[in-house]
């Protein structure tokens, strides 16, 4: 017995379609489906992630020189 993966269609009358690996010879085959249900895509909007309002006031630099040091490291 052997394993492969392959992408099928089924149709509104239930009748399942799809392309086999070339190296499938054409003719009767028992396979066993497993129906794995596709994960829905979550989707967000923009308004609902978190927002802070803290004002930015200057009292941090964040330049490199400041961060790092002399050496830039």
């Amino acid at each position: 017995m052997n394993a492969m993966r392959s992408r099928i269609q089924v149709g509104a009358d239930r009748r399942i379609s799809g392309t086999t690996p070339a190296e499938v010879s054409p003719g009767e085959y028992e396979a066993t489906i497993t129906v794995a249900v596709p994960p829905i895509a979550k989707r967000f909007r923009l308004a609902d992630l978190p927002i802070h309002d803290t004002p930015w006031d200057g009292s941090v630099s964040l330049r490199r020189e400041d961060m790092y040091g002399d050496d830039g490291r």
